[in-house]
């Protein structure tokens, strides 16, 4: 299982050990707000019948990134990092963690807030739109190069 961890101890990973923090929300979501030096590669995709998988996510993480990269994964709220985060591991990836909060937040039963996400914790560096080099659409080309960062 993947360790989960908190926004807070995510951005310490990414200051202290070079942690490269993996947005898997869908495009429009990372262009709203996002963990400032986050790359963005979707895991689902916003489809005709709603949020459907994307095929590419697996071929474009193994071409972009080695396996032994140190990667954190976050969401919107930790359920797609979590699937995302589990996925790269069956896959072979060593150095994988789940922020588990995500960018809103972790919610309960009853769609209370349990853990501030990052978008919600005070002091953590955030950005919008999409940064040179952080785009899907970048990340898709690099790989599809086999250019690792």
């Amino acid at each position: 299982m993947t360790e989960r961890i908190s926004p807070a101890d995510a951005h310490a990973k990414m200051k202290a050990e070079g942690y490269t923090y993996v947005d898997v929300r869908t495009e429009e979501e990372f262009a709203g707000g996002h963990p400032a030096g986050a790359v963005n590669v979707p895991f689902m995709l916003t489809g005709a019948a709603g949020m459907e998988p994307n095929a590419e996510f697996m071929a474009i993480m193994e071409k972009a990134f080695a396996h032994d990269t140190a990667i954190v994964v976050g969401c919107k709220v930790g359920g797609r990092s979590a699937r995302a985060a589990a996925a790269l591991a069956n896959a072979g990836f060593t150095r994988v963690l789940d922020q588990r909060a995500g960018w809103d937040g972790s919610r309960g039963t009853f769609g209370e807030l349990t853990e501030p996400g990052w978008s919600r914790v005070e002091g953590l560096p955030k950005e919008t739109g999409t940064p040179p080099g952080s785009s899907y659409a970048e990340i898709k080309k690099r790989a599809r190069g086999s250019m690792r960062p």
